[in-house]
C-alpha cells in the first residue's frame, strides 16, 4: 500500500486488488493496501493479537490465508484449510473467524461455517500445529455448538471476543424472506440472535459454559441460555470498541431499511416486528413495546445490505477517532456515524466505491482500518 496519505485500507476482489479513492475529512484516502498480493472470495480480515504483524483473511470457500501486514507483502500461505467439510455457494461458506484472547498461550482460534447434511451452522475450535505459527491443524477441531438452519441464508458468520473474554456469536434468522418461523423473537431458538459463551469453562455436555450473567441464563422457561440479544435478521458483522467496550452490529434488512444497532444485554432489536425503524411490513402497525430501535436506519436509496464496521480507534486518521466507520455491500456507500448516547446521530458519507462489493471490515493490532 502506497502511504500517500495516512490511512491504510484493503480491497481484495475475486480476481485482482483495484484501487479507489476516498475522502476522510480531507485527511486519508481509501486505496490498494496489498498490490502484491490477490485472495479470492474474502468475507473476513482478523489480526491475532499476538505482536506478530500478521493479518488473516477468511475465504468464503473454506479458506484462511496468513501474510505480514506490510505494503510489500508478497508472499501469503494457508493458515488453515477445511473446504472438505464447508459448504459454499451464496451466503454459506466459512464466514467468521476469532482468536482467542490468550492465543499466544493458548493457539486457540475459533470458526464459524456452513456444514450440510444437516443443513447447519458449525462454531468449531482449532489450534496451531505445534512447531508452525503460520499453520493451524485442520484435524484439531472440536466442535462448540451447531445450529441447524432451514433455509440457505441469513447466516450471520461473526465471532468475536469482548472485552470480558466471552465468545460472541451472531445467527442470522434462519432464512427465506420475512422470517417465517419468527425465529428472531422465539427465545427457545438460537436463530436470530447474539449469542455469548465461556469458551475456557465446558460444562456438562458442552464444550463451552454459560456465562452466569447471560440475560436467561439458569432460566425455567426454555429459553436458550446462549442467547445474549434478539430480535435480529441478519447480523452482517459486528464489532467491539476497543475503549468503550460497546458492541456495535450492522443488522441487513428485508426490503425497505438497513439498520445499525448497540447491542446490550438481553434487548430485542424488533425484527419480525420492525424493519429498522418501521413497521414490518410498513403497511400494518405494531406494538413497538419493549423494542431496543437502531442507533441509525437508512433506506434504498443509500444502499441494499448493510456491512458492519469498526469504531475507529486507530492513531493516523484523527478525524475518524471515535466514530463509527460502515458500509454497503450492494452500493458501496462508506460512511462514519458519530454517537455518543445523548445527541443525535450524525452520518456522514464518506463515498460510494462502485463496483466494488464492501463484504467486511477488519482492523491490524495498531487498530488501523481495512475494508474488504
Amino acid at each position: 500500500m502506497t502511504m500517500a496519505y495516512p490511512t491504510r485500507c484493503l480491497f481484495c476482489s475475486l480476481v485482482l486488488f483495484h484501487s479507489a479513492a476516498l475522502s476522510l475529512f480531507g485527511q486519508a484516502r481509501l486505496e490498494e493496501a496489498f498490490p502484491n498480493l490477490t485472495f479470492q472470495n474474502p468475507v473476513d480480515l482478523q489480526n491475532a493479537g499476538d505482536g506478530t504483524n500478521r493479518l488473516f483473511v477468511v475465504d468464503q470457500r473454506g479458506r484462511i490465508i496468513v501474510f505480514q501486514n506490510s505494503p510489500a507483502a508478497s508472499v501469503s500461505s494457508v493458515f488453515l484449510d477445511i473446504t472438505d467439510r464447508v459448504l459454499y455457494g451464496g451466503e454459506m461458506g466459512l464466514l467468521g473467524l476469532a482468536f482467542h484472547p490468550q492465543f499466544e498461550s493458548t493457539q486457540f482460534l475459533y470458526v464459524n461455517y456452513i456444514a450440510q447434511n444437516p443443513l447447519r451452522s458449525v462454531i468449531s475450535r482449532f489450534r496451531l500445529i505445534q512447531g508452525n505459527a503460520n499453520k493451524a491443524d485442520s484435524l484439531s477441531e472440536t466442535v462448540l455448538l451447531t445450529v441447524n438452519q432451514p433455509y440457505e441464508n441469513h447466516n450471520g458468520g461473526q465471532l468475536a471476543f469482548g472485552i470480558d473474554g466471552y465468545l460472541y456469536i451472531a445467527l442470522g434468522d434462519g432464512g427465506s424472506g420475512g422470517d417465517p418461523l419468527n425465529n428472531g423473537q422465539n427465545l427457545a431458538t438460537l436463530l436470530g440472535k447474539i449469542l455469548r459463551i465461556d469458551v475456557d469453562a465446558p460444562s456438562g455436555q458442552n464444550n463451552y459454559g454459560i456465562p452466569p450473567d447471560n440475560p436467561f441464563a439458569g432460566n425455567t422457561s426454555g429459553y436458550q441460555e446462549e442467547i445474549w440479544a434478539y430480535g435480529l435478521r441478519n447480523p452482517w458483522r459486528f464489532s467491539f470498541d476497543t475503549v468503550t467496550g460497546q458492541l456495535w452490529c450492522g443488522d441487513v434488512g428485508q426490503g425497505t431499511r438497513e439498520e445499525i444497532d448497540i447491542i446490550e444485554k438481553g434487548k430485542n432489536y424488533g425484527w419480525r416486528i420492525m424493519e429498522g425503524t418501521f413497521c414490518y411490513p410498513a403497511s400494518v402497525a405494531c406494538n413497538t413495546t419493549g423494542l431496543t430501535f437502531p442507533v441509525w436506519d437508512y433506506g434504498r436509496n443509500v444502499g441494499g445490505s448493510i456491512t458492519g464496521g469498526f469504531v475507529y480507534r486507530g492513531s493516523l486518521i484523527t478525524g475518524l477517532t471515535g466514530k463509527y466507520v460502515f458500509g454497503d455491500f450492494v452500493s458501496g456507500y462508506v460512511a462514519a456515524l458519530t454517537y455518543d448516547g445523548m445527541n443525535p446521530p450524525a452520518v456522514v458519507s464518506l463515498d460510494t466505491l462502485p463496483p466494488f462489493s464492501l463484504t467486511s471490515f477488519g482492523v491490524d493490532e495498531d487498530n488501523e482500518l481495512y475494508a474488504c
